[in-house]
């Protein structure tokens, strides 16, 4: 095959996936509205139609991620434009597991949708697309341990915040079971309802919580392959530890009467900033104050 040729193929491949990304975006946003309809309605058909949405945007989500799997010959998490759609697959999926724990509830699952959206929209507009070589920072086996470990932390913890979110949010303003679509033949009390959200988000964050010590070891290992040391104190190590510090200021919460309801339901959802501060945050602040990073090629 010519030069000319290869870059044909890669071109319509690129143009393929491109339309594919652009219609799993598409369907997010739709079971956005569709999660904003059933908040207003509290129409059990919207919420199944809610949660079927993101099960349809899932599977397509998949057969995207492994459409580009094949194009770069690479898992495809070595770029922001890859890792943001990493992102909001891994959130998506894990809310979808999860709520099928919970059976009938299906509101969290629009704040999900909404996350998951603007993570693919802002890696279409902003990121470049294109399949690039692995930038030699990159080029060692802890990368891949570190991306996992740590996309499955944000993943539980996208989850987390978003029951937390609607159970503070909406569940206290509807001040019924409606909110949360659990119908019953015998109705209980909200107290109960209160106890069982509140035990899910701990649960949530105590499943996220080791990921995330270990995406922080396995990360400085791959520092110290990368750049000869463990710890630097670079912005993205320093947000990472802040991100650990709050969700175990959370977890210690929980054990603690007066502290175990509102405010670690404020922590969690401080951890979620500080996490997506993480993520994405420190990218912009180093490139908007010009701070000296070694992950630059995240920005």
């Amino acid at each position: 095959m010519t030069p000319e040729q290869l870059l044909s193929r890669d071109a319509l491949l690129l143009s393929l996936e491109l339309k594919l990304f652009w219609l799993v975006a598409l369907l997010y946003g739709i079971c956005f509205i569709t999660g904003l309809a059933y908040l207003l309605s509290s129409k059990e058909s919207l919420g199944r139609t809610l949660t079927r949405g993101l099960w349809i945007t899932v599977i397509l989500h998949t057969i995207l991620i492994l459409f580009r799997t094949v194009e770069g010959m690479r898992p495809p998490f070595q770029t922001l434009y890859e890792t943001l759609s990493w992102f909001a697959w891994f959130a998506s999926a894990t809310y979808l597991y999860a709520q099928s724990r919970w059976k009938n509830v299906h509101l969290p699952g629009f704040i999900v949708a909404g996350i998951s959206m603007a993570a693919c929209l802002y890696s279409l507009l902003s990121r470049d697309p294109v399949i690039a070589p692995v930038p030699p920072p990159l080029q060692s086996p802890w990368y891949e341990v570190h991306v996992i470990a740590a996309f499955l932390s944000y993943a539980v913890f996208v989850v987390s915040f978003s029951v937390e979110v609607c159970y503070l949010g909406f569940g206290i303003k509807k001040g019924s079971e409606a909110a949360w679509s659990l119908q019953h033949n015998n109705r209980r009390a909200f107290g109960i309802i209160d106890e069982h959200f509140r035990r899910w988000t701990h649960r949530l964050v105590l499943l996220g919580f080791p990921f995330l010590t270990f995406a922080i070891f396995s990360g400085a290992a791959w520092a110290n392959d990368a750049w000869g040391r463990y710890w630097s104190w670079d912005p993205k190590e320093t947000w990472s530890l802040i991100t650990w510090t709050v969700y175990a200021i959370y977890l210690h919460t929980k054990t603690i009467g007066r502290w175990k309801d509102r405010p670690a339901s404020v922590l969690n959802i401080i951890g979620f900033i500080c996490m997506i501060m993480t993520f994405l945050g420190v990218n912009w602040l180093v490139k908007l104050l010009d701070i000296p990073s070694m992950h630059t090629y995240a920005v």
